[in-house]
């Protein structure tokens, strides 16, 4: 399973018939400008702290993101080192989503 993985990428199995999980690893007031549908906010400084929340997950398909790409890829490595095999990153996070499919989506 590739690594990274592109907006257009993730948008089109958005709409598929077994969407991903998704993982937003930027802070509160960060996810209050914008975030993906049905993602779940868990800090990435909390990350370690609550792997226990992403118990159900572990086996599925599930795509981290944060602002610019950078956090979710610390992410990524925490969630691989706790057996999380079936994951990947946003590339380019939620700002390159904002200009690549969803430029409605606020950027900051």
């Amino acid at each position: 399973m590739n690594l990274q993985i592109s907006p257009r990428e993730l948008a089109l199995l958005l709409n598929s018939g077994v969407p991903p999980r998704l993982l937003d690893v930027r802070q509160p007031e960060e996810h209050a400008i914008v975030a993906l549908p049905e993602s779940r906010l868990i800090p990435l400084d909390e990350l370690s702290m609550r792997l226990d929340e992403l118990a159900d997950w572990k086996d599925a398909d599930l795509v981290v993101y944060c602002h610019h790409g950078i956090r979710s890829m610390h992410a990524l490595a925490i969630l691989q080192r706790h057996g999380f095999l079936r994951v990947q990153n946003l590339s380019g996070g939620i700002d390159r989503w904002s200009q690549e499919v969803d430029p409605r989506a606020p950027r900051y």
